[in-house]
């Protein structure tokens, strides 16, 4: 591929970049009444499917196997029971009572790696990250004091850029640079322990897409 083709093809991936990022956060916000809707109609599924194909990467043929897709029509599916289905095992997960089962935080699971005691908003790694987002110009939410190391917000973040990265060239470098100092650093271990731990296929299918994704 020449030089100007190159260019051409990694402009036109950006916003491809951006909406798999999108549905990444979307699925481990904790869940709305939107996401199991979009888990129940089938849409989700043929989402993350749509995204893989246009990134050029192959989901397991077993993806998705378990989810609650409508067999002939929504209204057979019980979504709002979904919806609370998905709710609990989403605070099981990611909230607690007492630890999660399997912890949404970057700065978590690098202190694991390490060895030493993992803290929320005080560990290195958390740190860097509320910095970086501050470096570049970005601002905590209004009313949130949640660390800006969760899974769903790292999303966020390089959704942000990539859709940054369509007309600035310098934050194709910050959405790089973000993925290969943070994200990828632990999203594979975060990915295999919710698919250990969860017997809901939601969350199985969701951490296989986005451990996907982050290979991109």
């Amino acid at each position: 591929m020449k030089g100007e083709e190159a260019m051409s093809f990694e402009n036109e991936m950006w916003p491809v970049r951006a909406t798999a990022w999108e549905l990444a956060a979307f699925s481990f916000r904790h869940p709305t009444h939107e996401l199991a809707r979009a888990i129940t109609s089938g849409e989700w599924f043929d989402a993350a499917c749509e995204i893989g194909d246009a990134l050029g990467v192959i989901l397991p043929e077993d993806f998705g196997k378990g989810l609650p897709l409508p067999s002939s029509s929504i209204e057979e599916v019980d979504e709002d029971g979904f919806f609370h289905r998905l709710r609990a095992e989403a605070t099981r997960l990611f909230m607690g009572p007492g630890e999660p089962a399997c912890s949404p935080y970057e700065g978590v699971w690098r202190a694991k790696a390490e060895g030493v005691k993992p803290l929320l908003f005080v560990n290195p790694h958390s740190v860097e990250v509320e910095r970086f987002v501050k470096d570049h110009g970005f601002t905590r939410p209004e009313g949130t004091n949640e660390p800006l190391d969760h899974v769903a917000t790292e999303c966020e973040l390089l959704q942000a850029f990539a859709m940054r990265a369509m007309t600035d060239s310098g934050s194709s470098e910050a959405y790089v640079q973000f993925l290969e100092e943070h994200l990828r650093v632990w999203i594979d271990d975060f990915c295999a322990e919710c698919q250990n731990v969860t017997s809901e296929p939601f969350y199985k299918a969701a951490a296989i897409y986005l451990e996907t994704i982050a290979k991109c």
